[in-house]
């Protein structure tokens, strides 16, 4: 398995397929996002979208963005659209994507991300730990982490 950018990887339409396959309503967003060429204008131009990949197949993604969900805060960077296809849940996949987001912020020069959840018990199991509740675009309020790490 290897965590891999899609827009580095020069295979996007194969991606894009497998981000099809996904059952959940943000990550079609993000799908949406890739495919019309919206995802830097709408999450930052230093944004990366980061694949957990197994061959030919997709298992994990997530943003590694300067934008989430959470408008009108500074806080930045943050890990979003975290999602593991079902099949390949319970395995602590999530954990190899935070790594790679942990290697993007330390060549930055950033010491920590957020990530924006209503999950309670997922994250910590990562490191994170909880900052506070925030409103999201929806209006909805939202747990916001920190994952903290030395540069």
């Amino acid at each position: 398995m290897e965590v891999i950018s899609f827009y580095k990887s020069g295979r996007q339409q194969h991606w894009l397929k497998e981000i099809e396959k996904c059952d959940w309503g943000a990550g079609l967003y993000i799908l949406e996002l890739l495919s019309k060429g919206k995802f830097f204008e709408t999450l930052g131009e230093s944004s990366e979208f980061l694949m957990l990949t197994d061959g030919d197949e997709l298992i994990s993604f997530c943003t590694f963005a300067e934008r989430d969900d959470i408008p009108g805060t500074v806080l930045s960077p943050w890990v979003g659209f975290v999602y593991t296809y079902p099949k390949h849940r319970g395995h602590r996949y999530v954990g190899l994507l935070f790594d790679e987001a942990e290697r993007l912020a330390k060549v930055r020069g950033i010491s920590q991300v957020y990530i924006s959840t209503g999950h309670v018990g997922l994250y910590e199991k990562y490191g994170c730990e909880y900052l506070t509740d925030m409103r999201d675009i929806r209006g909805e309020m939202s747990r916001v982490y920190v994952k903290r790490w030395d540069k």
